[in-house]
């Protein structure tokens, strides 16, 4: 019976390795799927046997199953009737954040005969936020002598949907003096700037209140609302003025904490307390005020936390100069994260056979992916082992290799092997990461009884 078991083993790996010839011509193209978010688990996906073109009973006897990167499966497969399904309600905030589309990766492996397919499951949005101000009660103090047209960037709503589903337009409560704007920034979020349109008269009517509304694009739509308290304050007829509007600058991303990003400057023609400028971060999210700080007197900016490229590579940052009689000039910083080579390799085993019996040809000992989160030369990698083993790592798939045998082992000369599979980047300095593998040879009847003395 044991005899008979290792056998089947032996001409399971010729036939895993047969077909590993031909796997660079499968699953080049990855299939994509989606789903609706919040969608109930166990709900389908596909059907893998029509998907492939195998017969009904061809997914189980194959071995078929499903495998992602760091073995997180949001999958499962019914290897009886080839079912793909839900594992879990999927949230798409949770799972992607803000970014769109929401895409997670997986593979199916087929494991007797060996081939692998690409496939992407898209994770829809659906309008299950709604737009919340950070601040819901916002106090503007406006010159009486502010010309009419003349705009007040306000501080944004936030939604953790995305799409059509995000916020579409802002609207304020009807008056006699101000109108809203919508306007889009670089990363495609949306903020409300206020209008002038009828002078102001501190004397008439010293302060207004307003309701503003954030309206999502969702069907139906959501919305949060913020109270506008504006204080008409006399006149202070000049407000602070950058050098620049626009700052750009880089950091690599192992900066130290209070490293010096870059010092913004304004001046104010006015004398006295109304030309005394202070500086502070303007329409800043719970990230950036986490990251950054800015002096209120120099303008000079700091780092606060240390940076992640492979997390956050860009940043907006907005920086107000405000006077002593509250007029207020803007700039914005735009902050980009360089890359460091901080981030070593990371290797994934997606099959593995243990016992290889001896003699056998070359024989398929495991498949594995490599990944590296960097980019550019420090996310290039090579992955190599020992130069003294019978064993050869072959390339397949992009950083997809398969462990092989390269010659009929010897139970009799080595019974086990220790193989460490080393993955080096190209980065500077160059990081790796290591492997261990541990391989024993199964004995098979090729030796005779033998006396000790003729």
């Amino acid at each position: 019976m044991e005899t008979s078991g290792k056998l089947i083993c032996r001409q399971r790996q010729v036939l895993l390795f047969i077909l590993l010839l031909g796997l660079s011509q499968a699953g080049l193209d990855p299939r994509r799927y989606s789903v609706v978010e919040e969608t109930e688990g166990h709900a389908f996906v596909t059907n893998l046997v029509k998907e492939l073109g195998l017969g009904q009973r061809e997914l189980s006897k194959r071995g078929a199953r499903v495998i992602s990167k760091g073995n997180k499966l949001h999958l499962q497969l019914d290897q009886e009737t080839g079912d793909l399904l839900l594992n879990e309600k999927l949230d798409r905030e949770e799972l992607c954040g803000h970014m769109d589309p929401c895409v997670l990766r997986f593979q199916v492996l087929l494991e007797n005969p060996l081939e692998f397919f690409q496939a992407e499951l898209q994770v829809i949005d659906i309008n299950d936020h709604s737009p919340v101000f950070i601040d819901r009660d916002m106090l503007l103090k406006i010159s009486e002598s502010s010309p009419p047209g003349i705009t007040f960037p306000l501080k944004n709503a936030q939604d953790m949907d995305v799409g059509r589903n995000n916020i579409e337009n802002y609207v304020i409560s009807p008056n006699s003096y101000f109108r809203v704007l919508t306007r889009k920034r670089s990363d495609g979020s949306k903020y409300p700037e206020l209008v002038l349109d009828k002078a102001l008269d501190r004397e008439q009517e010293p302060e207004l209140r307003l309701t503003l509304t954030a309206q999502d694009g969702g069907s139906p739509p959501r919305s949060g609302i913020a109270q506008i308290y504006i204080e008409v304050v006399d006149i202070n007829d000049n407000a602070p003025e950058f050098e620049q509007p626009l700052y750009r600058v880089q950091i690599p991303e192992d900066s130290p904490i209070g490293f010096l990003i870059v010092t913004v400057s304004a001046t104010d023609v006015d004398t006295g307390v109304n030309g005394e400028i202070s500086y502070s971060l303007f329409q800043a999210s719970e990230e950036i005020c986490k990251t950054f700080e800015v002096h209120h007197k120099t303008g000079k900016i700091r780092l606060k936390k240390q940076l992640d490229f492979e997390r956050i590579q860009f940043y907006e940052v907005n920086i107000e100069a405000r006077d002593a009689g509250s007029l207020s000039g803007k700039c914005t910083v735009l902050t980009q994260v360089m890359d460091v080579n901080d981030n070593a390799p990371e290797v994934t085993v997606s099959a593995f056979t243990r016992h290889i019996p001896e003699n056998s040809p070359e024989a398929v000992v495991a498949v594995l992916s490599v990944s590296d989160l960097d980019s550019e030369e420090n996310g290039k990698i090579n992955c190599s082992i020992q130069n003294d083993l019978p064993f050869l790592l072959k390339s397949s798939l992009e950083n997809f290799y398969t462990l092989v045998t390269e010659r009929p082992l010897d139970r009799e000369s080595q019974a086990e092997y220790n193989i460490t599979i080393t993955v080096t980047d190209l980065g500077t300095p160059r990081l790796k990461t290591q492997h261990n593998l541990t391989v024993t040879v199964s004995d098979v009847n090729d030796n005779a009884p033998a006396f000790s003395q003729a």
